[in-house]
């Protein structure tokens, strides 16, 4: 295989990032995700009964025999980084709750040209897994926090976990993860009251505090426009109480928009992929727990890398396949369209 070769779209997008997703189980039951806890029925049947309607148990998750072994992942990362990947996110679910899952970051770490192995999680397990992962080659790692209040964050995620999350932050300045990055996803009415101490807190731990529009990924649907507040909303509250200065991209496939603060304590990144999309510049291809690529987190279509894999495809043919993918990748989402449609698969399935 050729190392000139890349992953080019038709719209001349390289392809530099790969997210891997682990599993599509979660151990949290988050209402932008998997809404099946009484309070988000209850928050959404205040508010738009059709939706609250909707909402229901959903407990069907992909047999372990469809799950991508960690050598197939591997395999898939080594052809990938011959193609241009240099970046790997490993995603969920929640990434944690795959048996030995240290042992696949330390499989990828051994893959030469991967500049960055990163990891997002909901920070329930990385007390037990944290030093492991660390000592096996992970690069940094971001953790979700929509709520600093315990009875919301327990709303909001279906857990009573807050004071494990904020030690699992902890436990990673602790062992050098850095840059560290916080996500909070803000819906309105639920946890938009909030912007001003998550941005306390996470200067408080020198971390990148990464606000997130709620998008349509939910498993029931119950997604409606008006809970959405917009990055520049968030923005012009979080100005407000702090000064701001602008940074400059480092690439132009970043999709935070990013400000400093005075004293260099921490910074601010807004991601809004409904008000704001970055489609343009997307260098983003998604690979399933199953084995599915996407070419894009809002795709109709899922391609099976899986069944290439196991049909004892050579590494050239798996790379062809990769490229012929990636020529299909959509020029962007189509999220506030007439036409938008949501996909069949939810953020957790997909990874985040």
């Amino acid at each position: 295989m050729s190392r000139n070769s890349q992953l080019v779209d038709s719209h001349g997008r390289i392809i530099r990032d790969l997210r891997v997703s682990v599993t599509d189980r979660c151990n949290f039951r988050c209402m932008y995700c998997l809404p099946e806890t009484e309070e988000a029925a209850n928050f959404y049947l205040n508010r738009f009964q059709p939706a609250a309607d909707s909402i229901k148990i959903n407990r069907e998750w992909q047999p372990q025999s469809r799950m991508l072994t960690f050598e197939e992942i591997a395999r898939f990362v080594r052809i990938g980084r011959d193609l241009g990947i240099q970046k790997i996110r490993l995603t969920g679910g929640e990434p944690l709750l795959r048996k030995d899952f240290e042992k696949l970051v330390g499989m990828l770490a051994k893959i030469d040209g991967i500049h960055d192995i990163a990891m997002t999680t909901n920070g329930f397990l990385f007390k037990q897994k944290g030093k492991a992962l660390r000592d096996a080659g992970l690069s940094r790692v971001s953790f979700s926090l929509d709520s600093l209040d315990r009875e919301n964050f327990a709303k909001i995620t279906g857990r009573d976990a807050l004071s494990n999350v904020c030690e699992s932050i902890d436990l990673a300045i602790t062992l050098g993860f850095s840059p560290l990055k916080i996500n909070a996803v803000i819906i309105k009415g639920v946890n938009d009251h909030e912007v001003v101490e998550l941005v306390r807190f996470a200067r408080s731990k020198g971390a990148s505090m990464r606000f997130i529009e709620f998008m349509p990924l939910d498993s029931n649907r119950a997604w409606q426009k008006e809970l959405v507040m917009k990055g520049n909303e968030i923005l012009e509250v979080v100005k407000r109480h702090f000064e701001l200065t602008p940074k400059i991209p480092v690439n132009a496939s970043e999709t935070a928009k990013r400000w400093g603060f005075p004293d260099g304590k921490g910074e601010l990144g807004i991601i809004a992929p409904v008000s704001e999309p970055f489609c343009g510049h997307c260098n983003r291809l998604r690979l399933t727990a199953d084995g599915q690529l996407r070419t894009c987190l809002f795709s109709l279509n899922e391609h099976d890398l899986r069944g290439v894999l196991r049909a004892g495809s050579s590494d050239e043919e798996v790379a062809l396949y990769a490229q012929s993918v990636v020529l299909q990748k959509e020029a962007g989402h189509r999220i506030g369209q007439k036409d938008f449609a949501q996909p069949l698969r939810t953020m957790s399935c997909i990874g985040g």
